[in-house]
């Protein structure tokens, strides 16, 4: 945490600059005090030395006049007002038993160097703006790192939170990818965008140690992480929404904040919008979204709320993160050829207690297809962050089936994209309601849409939907995916890729441009 300064006041300044004035004015009152008594005395020798006392008095005025003109030739200093607003506090004043000063940082911001003005930008490329990121209490994000073996009730999740969030090297991938694209490959988990973004934030060019030059600030909360650990076990809602509640306490007090009213903030939120939207007390989730400051913070989610204009949708993590352009060349190269033998394929389990389950049925028409669909059985939870089983089945498909997962959307459908299969849709809000960012307008430019009723009541097939695509469509279409792998992925540099964008670029891109279009709406306090 950044000591918070006490410079000396400008008043002070003033007051220490203007001493002289005193002086002059002491010496201003001892002359005429001498012109007073020189007036008695030559009353009294006044036939003996009248010409001594006009002298005397013809001196004292020219001493006087003397003085004034050397004052008015001295600069005396203006009064000024700071250059720049207050940076904002740290301390807090209902919470601030709960923040110590002395734990180990996992990620610190204290090894970089404290500026009031930014280096200069000579590149010319943060035209779109700059961001700032609040150097928040530990508590919101370290320490919950530091917990990583109690943020799961099942196991561990400290191996998945490792090595800046991407996780363990996927290294049994050897044989499935090209041998010198192996080091790009992670086993990553799902709900590590907190992290992801928090280090290239950190690290990016168009960070600004002046909130007076930001556009945006960054509020580096790992949300996601925190509730977490306490959406099972039965615990009370006051500790799904404890850590949530203390972070608006924390950032209403800091200075940009009220300024704007939180609408010049934003946030990434690791999980799906549902979990923090909680009405009552006994249903799933945090209230976080409902709490108030949160309203007008723009938030970075892998699934948002369709109808809410600050729920922003987000990739999911994958398990691919380019060290440079050149990896990213040399995947798209790989999939581009690979070879596809199989017409569609789908990787899912049935839900077990759910009546006309829908991946049962998508289930039952690969079965039927008569070799033209490949599945991968996930039951079990065995394809979460991703297997060498589902990569080697989507890169030898040319479409993917990608129902709605848990939610709406799912993580399958980036893990798709990525091998260059073609996402195949049920509903709209799966893909063409969440990702507006990242994705194409035109839809058919790059999945394909099929209603989910009529595959339900059997009025349509899936294979012969898929079968009716010529090459020619289908390798447009793959083009078009291939083309979008870039978008999608979050590089491992903390510098980002040299010339293409990843999907945190575009995502900061994405935001300047959102706040820059709102400075002129309507906003609500």
């Amino acid at each position: 945490m950044l000591p918070v300064s006490n410079p000396t006041s400008p008043e002070r300044l003033l007051k220490k600059s203007r001493s002289p004035d005193k002086t002059t004015s002491t010496d201003q009152k001892t002359s005429f005090n001498s012109v007073g008594n020189s007036s008695v005395n030559r009353s009294a020798y006044i036939s003996a030395s009248r010409s001594h006392c006009t002298w005397l008095i013809i001196s004292l005025l020219s001493l006087q006049l003397l003085l004034f003109l050397t004052l008015r030739s001295i600069a005396f200093p203006s009064r000024r007002s700071p250059e720049n607003f207050p940076s904002p506090a740290v301390s807090v004043s209902s919470i601030e038993s709960l923040f110590t000063s002395d734990e180990p940082l996992l990620t610190s911001d204290e090894s970089l160097p404290t500026r009031t003005r930014p280096e200069p930008d000579d590149s010319g490329r943060c035209e779109s703006g700059r961001v700032f990121v609040y150097d928040m209490p530990k508590i919101f994000n370290e320490v919950i790192l530091q917990e990583c073996d109690n943020l799961n009730p099942w196991s561990s999740r400290c191996d998945a939170l490792s090595n800046d969030g991407f996780g363990k090297e996927a290294t049994s991938l050897r044989g499935v990818i090209p041998d010198d694209l192996v080091p790009s490959w992670f086993w990553t988990d799902q709900f590590v965008s907190e992290i992801i973004f928090h280090n290239r934030i950190l690290n990016h060019r168009c960070r600004t140690y002046d909130p007076e030059s930001a556009t945006a600030f960054y509020i580096p909360f790992y949300a996601g992480l925190a509730v977490g650990q306490y959406l099972w076990s039965n615990y009370a809602a006051a500790d799904r929404d404890r850590h949530c509640k203390m972070m608006t306490e924390w950032v209403r007090e800091q200075p940009y904040w009220n300024r704007s009213n939180g609408w010049d903030h934003f946030i990434t939120m690791g999980r799906i919008t549902w979990d923090f939207r909680r009405t009552k007390d006994e249903d799933w989730g945090s209230n976080c979204i409902y709490i108030p400051g949160m309203r007008n913070i723009t938030r970075l989610l892998i699934e948002r709320n369709s109808w809410d204009h600050f729920d922003v949708g987000v990739p999911y993590p994958t398990g691919f993160h380019p060290r440079s352009d050149s990896d990213v060349v040399k995947w798209q190269d790989f999939v581009r050829n690979r070879r596809r033998e199989t017409l569609f394929c789908f990787a899912g389990a049935p839900r077990a207690g759910i009546e006309n389950d829908f991946r049962g049925l998508l289930l039952g028409h690969c079965k039927e297809s008569r070799g033209a669909c490949r599945t991968v059985d996930c039951t079990g939870g065995k394809c979460s962050n991703g297997s060498s089983a589902i990569l080697e089945t989507f890169l030898g498909s040319d479409f993917c089936l990608q129902p709605r997962g848990d939610s709406f959307t799912r993580r399958s459908i980036f893990d798709c994209m990525l091998a260059g299969s073609i996402p195949v849709f049920f509903w709209r809000r799966t893909a063409y309601m969440q990702y507006q960012w990242f994705l194409p307008k035109e839809p058919g430019s790059y999945s394909v849409y099929i209603d989910r009723n009529e595959v339900k009541n059997g009025t349509t097939s899936i294979k012969e939907v898929l079968e009716r695509f010529s090459k020619e469509d289908v390798r447009r279409m793959r083009e078009r995916v291939i083309d979008l792998i870039p978008n999608l992925v979050y590089s491992k540099s903390p510098n980002g890729l040299e010339t293409f964008k990843d999907a945190f670029d575009v995502a900061l891109d994405g935001v300047f441009r959102r706040f820059k279009e709102q400075e002129n709406w309507y906003k609500w306090r």
